[in-house]
């Protein structure tokens, strides 16, 4: 990844876990057709409950924060942010190769695991994988399930919402 795209993830990651989004209330959610996820470029948070969050041999489960960042660049990609006692880890790829997946979920083939401390994404690891995930504007609780591998670790990152609040940012 360039510099260009690693700041652009930066400032969209710090927008998801820092800024003042809004939430949307289930009253503002379009009757047809129903919003799609991770959808347009901007940032969309998550609420609900971090399920596991694994970095080789270290499971960082027990400070994982329960919200998880969705970033979706101009460029089509997309990355998945878990965060455990302020660490960042993402889930990265080209949202282009989104497929459907079983129990109408969908698929994101991962190319890239990205790390920070704080705001900042510093850190990329080449990685094969995939974010299985269903869509967050149905209505119904949703699991978000990352899997990838590299050629000297293993990433894992698991997800549940509550199926209520989304907040959104640009």
């Amino acid at each position: 990844m360039g510099f260009e795209i690693e700041m652009k993830l930066s400032a969209l990651a710090a927008a998801a876990l820092f800024s003042a989004a809004f939430a949307l209330p289930a009253s503002a959610a379009p009757a047809a057709p129903v919003e799609t996820f991770p959808g347009a470029p901007g940032v969309i948070t998550l609420s609900g409950k971090c399920a596991k969050l694994v970095v080789a041999k270290l499971d960082a489960t027990k400070g994982c924060r329960n919200e998880l960042a969705s970033v979706t660049l101009a460029n089509g990609l997309v990355t998945f942010i878990f965060t455990s006692d302020g660490k960042a880890l993402g889930f990265q790829g080209d949202g282009s190769g989104i497929k459907p997946a079983s129990n109408g979920n969908a698929r994101l083939p991962l190319s890239l695991v990205t790390t920070g401390v704080g705001n900042k994404m510093t850190g990329e690891v080449k990685v094969a994988g995939f974010c299985t995930f269903g869509n967050p504007y149905a209505g119904k609780p949703i699991a978000i399930e990352c899997t990838a591998e590299s050629k000297d670790s293993s990433f894992t990152g698991s997800f549940r919402t509550g199926g209520k609040l989304v907040k959104k940012g640009k």
